[in-house]
């Protein structure tokens, strides 16, 4: 029977506080872009979202973004007679961006990304406290 390595809690926390970043990012990308009806190729722009996944190889362990993927739902039709990019009934293509499940996901990565940080907090004051304990 053989032991691997030792996976170490810092390697994962900082991990994930990379992964909840960027997922962060993707979803104030996602806020910031809900009312763009044109992404500079014609259509409004897609939702975003950080794909994440665990990583455990030569004894590394911890969490990724696998990729940043693109939300292929329907794109929501409001009626804007008045608008250029509006099709020949008056509906205008709006991104596929629900502020209110976008706020729901900041917030979920927000404390994901915080119980990281106190992961952080704890081991750093274990560490203190077994130094103390050595004097």
């Amino acid at each position: 029977m053989s032991i691997g390595k030792i996976t170490n809690p810092i390697d994962i926390a900082i991990s994930g506080l990379k992964a909840q970043s960027r997922s962060i990012e993707a979803i104030s990308s996602n806020v910031a872009n809900a009312r763009t009806t044109d992404a500079g190729n014609g259509i409004p722009y897609r939702r975003v979202e950080a794909i994440i996944k665990s990583v455990n190889d030569d004894g590394i362990s911890g969490v990724e973004v696998d990729d940043l993927s693109e939300d292929m739902s329907d794109f929501t039709m409001v009626l804007a007679p008045g608008h250029p990019q509006a099709n020949a009934e008056g509906y205008l293509a709006m991104p596929n961006v629900d502020i209110p499940i976008e706020l729901m996901n900041l917030n979920l990565a927000s404390r994901a990304y915080q119980a990281n940080a106190a992961i952080l907090k704890r081991y750093q004051t274990m560490a203190h406290t077994s130094l103390e304990l050595l004097k």
